[in-house]
């Protein structure tokens, strides 16, 4: 029995490229952290978070322009079209239209 079988992932609609990337992106970060911090741990790890958060926003937001990977967003679901806007048209007659006005009540008990 294979255990990542068992995981709920569909792999086959991950992003490879950009999960790629982003672990490239994480390694330089922490390269780049601990040897700022001098080996030490807990500022290593929060100059590699500062680090790895700026990089990622301007990979991801800022308009560069380079042929990186992107993180593809869902499609919105289709709104229904709105209904079509109203014409003036001449109103059609009906085909029997009733033409003699009764009197009122008052006047017919009389």
């Amino acid at each position: 029995m294979d255990p990542l079988n068992d995981l709920p992932i569909d792999w086959a609609n991950v992003n490879w490229p950009y999960m790629i990337v982003s672990m490239l992106l994480v390694f330089l970060c922490t390269l780049i952290g601990t040897s700022l911090s001098f080996r030490r741990t807990f500022l290593g790890a929060l100059l590699t978070a500062l680090l790895f958060g700026a990089a990622f926003v301007y990979w991801t937001y800022y308009p560069h322009g380079l042929p990186l990977p992107r993180l593809v967003k869902q499609a919105a679901p289709a709104q229904p079209a709105p209904p079509p806007p109203a014409t003036a048209v001449t109103p059609v007659k009906p085909d029997n239209p009733v033409t003699t006005i009764s009197p009122p009540a008052e006047q017919q008990q009389r």
